[in-house]
């Protein structure tokens, strides 16, 4: 596809690049007229008086930031920002159309960064590393005098996306139910939609090859098994079934598994793969809200779903998994975790994850969790391992296998905005955790000496 620029002139897809050479895909470019009845919000830039001087604002902004970042910012007169030297190799930012770029952040912030980009007012030929740049810089890149107006003027998440019994449901429907094919094309064989573990540790976990990488999500899945101690006989709980991995291998060992999801299509899927691996008597799937379980079980799992908890419904949550963990049994989950300063900065704000991928979504600190389970349950963290460099590895895999097949995804019926809008959640998802801004963690609890069983506090 090709778009007109400020210019006149037409921009074809552009080659994208990685770790400074050329990447293996070609980013494609949005037609020149987006259908408005898709995407509203990218579709109309911002005008008007009030429009116009918010853009200045954000302009003088964001160029006083990227002055002092070492990228470089292009624009189209010639004008280069920022204080990478010249032929450095640091992280390039087109901006292709300035007063656009301008509008739509000043209209939306950081949701008027994605935007835009979905738009094409600019590109980046490694879009991580220009991400990354602004992940690393998070809590300075605006003057404190203006963090300070932060809830005044920036947009707060909309009641009707609290994770309340009555929304959640639709919020985890707006990702997990787009559509299996789509998650199949850069998903491994095990559809694992989480970090892998694998089997190097540190700096070494860089350029893991696709090869094995099925292998280091079923590591991922088979540590928090043995956390839980898992096995013959086991009664298991899984929290947010995913398309079903966990609860296969978790069969293999000879445990029962009840497993409860919001999403009709991975709910389908798994079921599929639960029969068709012959595990249709130990493992049932059903379509539920975690809050609405019963019975007894002697290990809880769950792998990233508490970051669709919401941050008000962290001690439900908690609560829950006491309530229904039998004695002497442990519960053991993965979850994205952020340093509790930035959580406490951030955790009513709206942003363009919330607006275009996960919509409902916090994510915790590790303060938040031991502070919650401590003062609202009888429950009490025992151990944690941290791997956010595993998780940025994953999401390079998935991003270059979502790039590689994008042809796939667009007979599925994904366009070119949408193909841009989810590079931009896996490369900022990426830059989060490569810059340490985002961490992954397997937490394991189980209940305290002194707390009342099933009582919690």
């Amino acid at each position: 596809m090709t778009m007109t620029d400020d210019n006149g002139t037409a921009s074809a897809e552009r080659p994208a690049d990685h770790h400074g050479s050329a990447a293996p895909y070609t980013v494609p470019r949005p037609p020149a007229s987006i259908d408005a009845g898709i995407w509203p919000g990218i579709a109309a830039v911002p005008s008007g008086f009030k429009a116009n001087g918010a853009a200045r604002i954000a302009d003088g902004i964001f160029k006083a930031a990227v002055r002092r970042l070492p990228l470089e910012v292009r624009y189209p007169d010639g004008q280069v920002l920022g204080s990478a030297p010249a032929g450095s190799g640091a992280p390039v930012m087109t901006i292709h159309r300035p007063a656009q770029f301008a509008l739509r952040l000043g209209d939306g912030g950081l949701i008027g960064l994605g935007e835009s980009y979905m738009a094409g007012d600019w590109d980046a030929d490694n879009l991580t590393a220009v991400l990354e740049v602004f992940a690393e810089r998070a809590g300075t890149l605006i003057p404190v005098p203006l963090q300070k107006l932060r809830s005044i003027f920036l947009p707060r998440q909309p009641r009707t996306e609290r994770n309340s019994l009555k929304n959640t449901r639709s919020n985890i429907s707006r990702h997990y139910d787009l559509s299996n094919e789509l998650f199949a094309t850069f998903l491994d064989e095990t559809m694992s939609y989480s970090s892998a573990l694998f089997p190097a540790s540190g700096s070494a976990v860089k350029d893991m090859p696709w090869e094995g990488f099925a292998a280091a999500q079923q590591a991922k899945i088979d540590r928090l098994l043995d956390k839980a101690g898992v096995g013959p006989g086991t009664r298991v709980l899984e929290i947010g079934t995913g398309w079903g991995e966990l609860a296969l291998r978790a069969a293999a060992r000879g445990a029962t598994v009840y497993s409860v999801t919001l999403s009709s299509e991975q709910q389908a899927l798994a079921r599929k793969r639960v029969a068709e691996a012959g595990y249709a008597d130990q493992v049932t799937i059903e379509l539920k809200d975690y809050r609405a379980v019963e019975g007894e079980y002697d290990a809880v799992v769950s792998v990233e779903m508490i970051e669709a908890v919401g941050y008000e419904y962290w001690a439900t949550y908690f609560q829950t998994i006491e309530r229904v963990l039998a004695p002497g049994g442990k519960v053991a989950i993965q979850a994205i975790t952020i340093a509790h300063d930035r959580l406490l900065a951030t955790r009513t704000g709206y942003t363009w994850v919330h607006k275009y991928i996960f919509p409902g979504g916090v994510i915790p600190s590790v303060r938040a969790i031991e502070e919650v389970t401590e003062k609202r349950t009888g429950l009490q963290v025992r151990e944690r391992l941290a791997f956010g460099e595993h998780y940025a590895e994953t999401l390079r895999l998935w991003e270059e296998r979502f790039m590689a097949r994008k042809d796939e995804v667009a007979e599925l019926g994904f366009d070119a905005v949408f193909q841009r809008m989810w590079l931009f959640y896996l490369c900022y998802s990426r830059a989060g955790f490569a810059s340490g801004y985002l961490n992954v963690q397997q937490i394991v609890l189980d209940r305290r000496k002194n707390a009342a069983v099933n009582g919690g506090r």
